[in-house]
Order: structure tokens, then C-alpha cells, then sequence
């Protein structure tokens, strides 16, 4: 076996947790290689399934003779299939993501290294990419422990400043991606457009899609206090405040109403929403949290 990979954002810890783990969807995709994952499709591998009647067109080498002659009937043998899976993690590396402790682009890294390390081992079909891509920019396709290094290297290179919009972004993904499978949103959401048109590519590409909208603790629960002048790191528009507990509890409220209607757009269109804080630990958020969401077993 490979030696497992040492990297800043696959920790000994996070791999234990990994090894035992596989990626999960819940919809049925015809994948276009044999892998590990077991398929509700009837097929030809070695694993017997059931058996039904013959009908014209069906491959004759299929057909049960031992059951003919004792039956005096065509019978079919069906093979549970194995199908490959293909995973997209889409990351999100505006500007608004390097900020933080770690910053929340480096917590989408490693989720990102994390879920995509359960899919190499697994035989699964993995792909990476950020919003900022163009239509035509595609990353590669990659399969196989043996590409983990690939892969951590290729995020590793990620850096914030792309200035794409969610919709744009998102747009651009669904016209290189054509693939239908499991599609990993990595963001803030902070996007002055919007979120909604963003989130409706995903639905007309009937992707099995799941948001993880990332927030800093300084973001959850800032501690500031006094006469501050704020400036948005991606249009530089910028206001000048004073903080006091009225203003907290407000900021408050209207961010609790903004990510609930970001959950409250997803559950409605059948996709699976979740808040990480960057001071959760990965693994943490891996076992119990997107456990409990049904994305991994």
C-alpha cells in the first residue's frame, strides 16, 4: 500500500477517520467506468443478483441452459454492477474567503482534501475546481490513491482573488461538467447577486448537490468594539460604524436570517445544507456532521 500522504491538510488524524469511510448519493448515476461502488443497475460483474425472464434483445449469454432444462424456459441471470462515481468539489476563492483563523479558504482546502482522499481510495471519479474558471478551463479528472498527491498539490496552488460571481461561477461548472453526480459547494455565500440563480444551475443539471456554507468565528461571533470603518475586500465599498450591543444583536439577526435562508432554499429544492465554523475540525465535520447528512458512511 501507498504511504500515506503527510501535507498540511491531511493530518494523520484526518486519514484515520478517512480509511474507513466512502462517499454516498442519492440519486442513481450510470457511470462511465467499473469502480468499487455497488449499484442498484443490474449488470455483468461476477456478484449474482436475481434472475428474470428473457426477452428479445437480450444477451444470450446470459441465459441460465441449466434452468432451460429443467424449466423448459429462457431465464436470465442478473449481476449486481458496479459503477464508479463521479465527485465534484466547486470552490469558492473570492476574496471574502481569505479571512479568518484558519481563513475560510484554507478550511475549504482541506474539507475539500478530505472528501476528495474518500473518493480516490474508493475508486470514484474526482474533480476540483474553483468558481473562477472558464467555461472551457477544465481541471483533470482523477481515480485512484495514487493521485492523492495530484490532488493535494493542485489545491495547495488555490489561492483567494478570483472575482467571479456564485452565478457565474456556478454557470461555467455546469458547462464544462456535463457528468451528473455528487457536486460539493464549498462558500461563504457572501455574493452581493445573490445566491439563488447560482443554486438553480445546479438543479437543472440534476446533480445530487450538497452547500456548505463556511463561516469564521470572527464572522459567528465578532469581538469589536468602538468606531470602525469597514471596507469589503472585493468592490472596496466602505462605511464607517460605531459598535454597541444594539448593532451586535442586529448583525446578529440578520446573519442568523441570512444563512437560514440559504438552508431554507436548499431543503426546498432537495439539496442538503450545512454551516461549518472554521474553528470546527474537519474530521469532525466529516464523521458526524456530513455522516449524519448521508454524503459519507
Amino acid at each position: 500500500m501507498p504511504t500515506a500522504p503527510e501535507s498540511e491538510l491531511l493530518t494523520p488524524a484526518l486519514l484515520n477517520q478517512l480509511e474507513r469511510l466512502e462517499l454516498v448519493t442519492r440519486k442513481i448515476f450510470r457511470g462511465q467506468l467499473k469502480g468499487e461502488r455497488r449499484s442498484k443497475r443490474k449488470g455483468q460483474s461476477v456478484e449474482f443478483a436475481d434472475f428474470r425472464n428473457y426477452v428479445a434483445g437480450d444477451d444470450l449469454r446470459l441465459l441460465d441452459w441449466n434452468l432451460y432444462a429443467r424449466l423448459d424456459k429462457l431465464i436470465i441471470k442478473l449481476f449486481q454492477e458496479e459503477e464508479d462515481l463521479h465527485f465534484y468539489t466547486l470552490i469558492d476563492a473570492s476574496m471574502s474567503m481569505d479571512f479568518g483563523d484558519p481563513s475560510k479558504l484554507q478550511y475549504a482546502k482541506q474539507l475539500a482534501a478530505a472528501m476528495g482522499f474518500i473518493g480516490l481510495v474508493r475508486a470514484d471519479r474526482v474533480r476540483i475546481e474553483t468558481l473562477g474558471q472558464q467555461a472551457r478551463e477544465r481541471t483533470p479528472v482523477l481515480r485512484g490513491r495514487h493521485n492523492v498527491w495530484r490532488m493535494l498539490e493542485q489545491l495547495e496552488n488555490i489561492e483567494a482573488g478570483e472575482t467571479a460571481t456564485l452565478a457565474e461561477g456556478v454557470k461555467n461548472f455546469c458547462l464544462r461538467n456535463s457528468g451528473r453526480g455528487i457536486v460539493l459547494l464549498l462558500s461563504d455565500m457572501m455574493d452581493k447577486s445573490g445566491y439563488e440563480q447560482a443554486l438553480r444551475y445546479f438543479m437543472s443539471h440534476d446533480m445530487d448537490c450538497y452547500v456548505i456554507q463556511i463561516l469564521s468565528q470572527e464572522e459567528l461571533e465578532p469581538d469589536v468594539k468602538g468606531d470602525l470603518k469597514l471596507v469589503d475586500c472585493e468592490d472596496a465599498d466602505e462605511a464607517e460604524i460605531t459598535v454597541s450591543a444594539p448593532l451586535l444583536a442586529r448583525y446578529d439577526r440578520t446573519l442568523k436570517a441570512f444563512t437560514g435562508g440559504v438552508q431554507e432554499f436548499c431543503n426546498r429544492r432537495g439539496m442538503n445544507y450545512l454551516l461549518a465554523n472554521t474553528q470546527t475540525p474537519v474530521e469532525q465535520l466529516v464523521a458526524q456532521h456530513l455522516r449524519r447528512r448521508g454524503l459519507v458512511r
